[in-house]
């Protein structure tokens, strides 16, 4: 009998469910004598030995739903070392639950933090084999995230929907997207859905700046303006601050609910225009994965099935160059992946006239 362990963690997206089914899939096929335990909500499943045994009805059906079967929750990795008050250790919990199952591998599939504590795991001697999930593409290692894609859809929606209004109204209309410290996903749905100015964490803003693009749109007579912000864009004052002072300023500033609204009223204030700010949210997440993800999320599942045959543990699969990979945990975890201000990606942006805030 092999025993294979599944957990999905962290945030949700639209491919967890159809990663989920690529490897299920595959290893039916290879296995004869096989029995795929599901843990419920990520890594709390794990550590509480909440599961239950899958059967190969439960992966049918499902590459077209969004979301997971298996639920997820997001367990900070600072954490799993702390031990609770009455000296609760989660990761002894985890391995202990691991080996009384029996298993032969756990099947992890998460983003940053799940990629750190599939890393810890791994070097506390569980067989572990974890995929690339994020909607942010933020993760060392691998050129492409599922999630990824069928987000950027979303957010593209999002700015599409408000070209006519914007045009209607002649208003600035700012579009908040999902990325506290990697603009990714602001850029290519930005780029995608013909922002005027993209703002990211990677490339402070100037104010100044941002107003100045406005206003020649204005003088060239075009009657609207649409940002697409990053949640986590940040001005270039702010970003010269130290933490304290940083923290301080914000203690002394008008509280608004996120940079998206606090940008509106400055550039209200600058510039006289009517601004609107729509924040697409966790709509961002939901849905449908698209097409891309779901060919990327099959592909990535059958080969994690194949490095589990092969017994290659502690590594995450990953997308290079086209081609499915895989890379050593110990290589990836903890590390981001950015957008590069210098990037042709960013020079191509410019090129047709998107600004960035810096320039």
């Amino acid at each position: 009998m092999t025993r294979i362990g599944l957990l999905t963690s962290g945030g949700d997206c639209q491919s967890l469910n159809a990663t989920l089914r690529g490897v299920a899939k595959s290893l039916y096929r290879i296995y004869d004598n096989l029995e795929l335990i599901g843990f419920e909500d990520g890594y709390k499943g794990l550590i509480h030995g909440q599961f239950r045994l899958m059967k190969p009805s439960d992966f049918s059906g499902i590459l077209t739903i969004g979301g997971t079967i298996l639920g997820t929750s997001r367990q900070p990795f600072k954490l799993m070392k702390v031990h609770d008050e009455d000296g609760f250790d989660r990761v002894e919990a985890m391995k202990v639950t691991y080996h009384k199952l029996g298993l032969s591998c756990l099947v992890i599939l998460g983003g940053n933090g799940s990629q750190k504590t599939a890393n810890l795991l791994s070097r506390e001697g569980l067989n572990i084999v974890s995929l690339p999930k994020t909607i942010d593409n933020d993760l060392w290692g691998t050129d492409m995230t599922f999630g990824f894609q069928s987000a950027v859809d979303v957010a593209t929606n999002a700015i599409d929907g408000i070209h006519t209004t914007a045009a209607s109204h002649g208003r600035v209309f700012i579009v908040e997207v999902m990325g506290h410290k990697a603009g990714w996903l602001t850029v290519h749905a930005g780029i995608a859905g013909g922002a005027d100015i993209i703002l990211i964490p990677e490339i402070p803003y100037h104010i100044d700046n941002v107003v100045r693009a406005i206003n020649e749109r204005t003088q060239q007579g075009k009657r609207f303006s649409i940002l697409a912000v990053a949640e986590g864009a940040i001005s270039a004052e702010e970003a010269s601050l130290s933490k304290k002072g940083l923290k301080e300023k914000k203690n002394a500033a008008v509280v608004y609910p996120s940079v998206a609204y606090e940008l509106g009223a400055q550039i209200t204030e600058l510039t006289g225009h009517e601004v609107r700010v729509t924040v697409p949210g966790h709509t961002q997440r939901g849905g449908a994965p698209c097409p891309y993800d779901r060919v990327v999320a099959t592909r990535l599942g059958a080969y994690a099935a194949g490095l589990i045959k092969q017994k290659t543990y502690g590594c995450m699969v990953c997308v290079t160059s086209g081609d499915i990979a895989h890379v050593p945990l110990g290589e990836i975890a903890g590390k981001l992946k950015t957008v590069d201000p210098k990037s042709q990606l960013i020079k191509e942006a410019k090129m047709v006239g998107i600004s960035f805030g810096d320039e």
